[in-house]
């Protein structure tokens, strides 16, 4: 019976479903990469987290025939790597695009609304908080949103639906007809994005050219009564900076929920800044996003052991090449 290691829990219907199809899963004692070095020996498939797959656990996994991505970040995974040994990897990129999505408007309102304030308030006896100023509805305001891909999207719908927000776009890849359908105007640069956006939500990958999309002088161009929301990768944001704006009064408040160290360390800034709302990168850790995620991984890799591509393959290029069994 083929194997699947498990790096990191996942929901308990994706270890069902691989079973249905034959293949036993096996969970790893420890995320570390050098466990998981150890333990991928012989196994046909693995599904990773945000632990990732290093160059020594991809080496070290000679049988591993599929490398299931669990959500849409792979950038803890040697994709370089596997691509020399033609190993597939798959990710999910609409299992758990809703949940982010939603995500995006519980850190905003909770930032617009005060929510970890009032809620220590009440706890501490203070009901004289309702009278203090500041406090903001997004209906009618603008939403910024940089990047467009499926999350984005959704994250548009929400706001426009949901909230009668106007809506505005940077992202050089989005095209005009996706714009139109979802009821967006076009922003011609982040800059003039940022200088007419109430809500700025972030969703752009990691790479080379995209770490420190919003620095110092990206936050100086936004209004004083902004909110951030950071829902996608840490390093997107110079943290530093933005806990200094918050810090300072410069915007009102930020809503984060990536770190580019997970947990952040003691030092992180914005843990000292209470303008700032943050989370521990639950955005896509609904139960209904995990099942939905799990069993995409699931029936992924019951396909490539079938033969069979499937549906989300980071590098499509890799499959005709693909490691045999």
């Amino acid at each position: 019976m083929p194997t699947c290691l498990i790096v990191q829990p996942v929901h308990p219907a994706g270890l069902d479903r691989l079973r249905a199809g034959g293949v036993e899963p096996r969970m790893a004692t420890s995320p570390d990469m050098a466990s998981v070095a150890r333990e991928i020996v012989g196994c046909e498939a693995v599904i990773t987290r945000n632990a990732g797959l290093d160059t020594a656990a991809i080496d070290a996994a000679t049988s591993l025939r599929i490398i299931a991505n669990h959500g849409v970040g792979t950038n803890k995974i040697d994709l370089r790597r596997a691509d020399a040994l033609n190993i597939p990897v798959l990710f999910t990129p609409t299992a758990n695009a809703r949940s982010v999505a939603e995500q995006v408007f519980a850190l905003a309102l909770a930032a617009a609304r005060r929510v970890v304030q009032a809620d220590a308030a009440v706890r501490r006896g203070d009901w004289s908080m309702r009278y203090d100023p500041g406090m903001a509805e997004l209906h009618g305001k603008t939403l910024g949103l940089v990047g467009f891909g499926t999350i984005g999207r959704l994250t548009a719908a929400i706001g426009r639906h949901g909230f009668g927000m106007r809506l505005l776009v940077w992202s050089p890849r989005a095209e005009d007809a996706a714009l139109a359908e979802a009821g967006a105007a076009r922003a011609d640069s982040l800059d003039a994005l940022l200088d007419a956006a109430d809500v700025v939500s972030l969703h752009r990958p990691l790479r080379g050219d995209t770490r420190h999309t919003i620095g110092a002088a990206q936050i100086a161009r936004m209004r004083p009564h902004a909110i951030l929301v950071n829902t996608a990768r840490g390093e997107l944001v110079d943290t530093a900076a933005l806990a200094a704006a918050l810090r300072d009064g410069r915007i009102a408040g930020a809503g984060v929920d990536v770190f580019a160290a997970e947990p952040p360390p003691a030092d992180e800034p914005l843990l000292a800044e209470p303008r700032a709302v943050l989370a521990p990168h639950l955005g896509g850790a609904t139960d209904d996003a995990l099942r939905e995620t799990a069993l995409q991984c699931a029936d992924g890799i019951l396909e490539v052991l079938a033969g069979r591509p499937p549906a989300h393959l980071v590098q499509p290029e890799v499959w005709d090449r693909r490691r045999a069994a």
